[in-house]
């Protein structure tokens, strides 16, 4: 049975939420949310009490106590690509506004204050349950989903989840959610052109490049526009799934970021097998999953920024608002060069004349 629209005006209940996930056991809980009009948060929140029971957002007890349930399935996602990468936590290190989990398989960069409502979901799967930890920010929108897999200490997650438990378990109770800002492009200031070149040609790690754009209030495409050819240079819609295709077929290692407000998560290493499924592009590999929506693509680039031995090519895909949707770069060790074997694949995507990409912006 397909779910039905909430009126604009009308909020559902938490037992109206409970009854359409009844009626649709089947569609997932984004879809499902947005038809019913509420957020993801809140569609899991509903059922507390009723195998949902909320957890606390403490990075500290989480992620040294996700280092002793073995390998799990660790999801990321934004609005047009989902990343998913099997294996163990391994290293957590820790910061306030930022923090770091490094590992051969799960390797993220957090943001606690984008960690705002936590739960632990169990749903029966016939004669299986299924386990997971479900994170979201303050608009309700998930930041990170930690899944239980069949070789996971079973015993291991659960004392996990009894130390994260909060005390509030009371049910019928949706969380507060905030309106998030709309994503507004920044445009550049009459004159910023050469002092972004001048900064640009300065920089000695690919990091600063956050802290450039900080300076001169500017999003990336903005900077990509003003950078010159040598640094940036706008490539075909096509080029992402071409860029997955040839890393495949060539066996070139490549690092793969999706992020949101709250993570990013990153893949490194080769990808294998690649299947098309409607606008889905998706890896399949045994330890990565990327599913990508390449009709959600509208704008990509090419960058090359200068790093402690020459420079490093990345390519970027943005959606039709200027967000960003995902980033590639080659798998490089600090203090060696880039591969040339990435940086032919990246200078060899189908190119865009730039006249044509900006007139298609305006």
């Amino acid at each position: 049975m397909k779910a039905e629209p909430i009126s604009s005006t009308t909020r559902p209940t938490v037992a109206e939420i409970r009854q359409a996930r009844t009626q649709n056991p089947k569609m997932r809980e984004r879809d499902l949310a947005g038809v019913l009009g509420i957020t993801e948060a809140e569609l899991v929140a509903s059922f507390v009490g009723h195998g949902v029971r909320r957890i606390a957002t403490d990075f500290d007890v989480l992620f040294n106590g996700l280092k002793q349930v073995g390998t799990v399935m660790a999801l990321t996602r934004n609005e047009s690509a989902v990343h998913e990468k099997i294996g163990p936590f391994e290293k957590y290190v820790n910061g306030k506004r930022a923090a770091l989990m490094l590992g051969e398989q799960i390797d993220t960069r957090m943001f606690p204050a984008n960690w705002v409502h936590g739960y632990a979901v169990e749903k029966a799967d016939g004669n299986d349950v299924r386990r997971s930890l479900q994170f979201f920010d303050a608009h309700g929108d998930a930041v990170q989903k930690i899944h239980a897999r069949p070789e996971t200490d079973k015993a291991a997650w659960d004392r996990l989840v009894e130390t994260l438990l909060l005390d509030d378990q009371a049910p019928d109770t949706l969380p507060e959610i905030s309106e998030p800002e709309p994503f507004e492009r920044k445009t550049a200031a009459d004159g910023v052109g050469p002092v972004l070149r001048e900064r640009w040609q300065a920089m000695t790690d690919p990091h600063q490049f956050h802290g450039l754009l900080k300076d001169l209030d500017l999003d990336r495409i903005s900077a990509f526009e003003l950078a010159g050819n040598e640094w940036a240079w706008p490539l075909d819609r096509g080029a992402v799934p071409a860029l997955l295709r040839l890393a495949a077929s060539e066996g070139i290692p490549i690092m793969c970021f999706v992020g949101n407000r709250g993570c990013i998560q990153i893949h490194s290493g080769a990808v294998e097998t690649i299947m098309d499924k409607g606008p889905w592009i998706n890896v399949l590999d045994p330890t990565f999953h990327l599913h990508l929506r390449t009709d959600h693509i509208y704008e990509v680039w090419a960058v090359r920024k200068p790093a402690d031995v020459g420079h490093v090519t990345s390519v970027e895909a943005f959606d039709s608002t200027g967000r960003q949707i995902i980033q590639f770069f080659g798998v490089r060790g600090e203090g060696n060069a880039e591969r040339s074997d990435w940086r032919g694949l990246a200078e060899k995507l189908p190119q865009l004349d730039r006249a044509v990409q900006l007139g298609a912006a305006e």
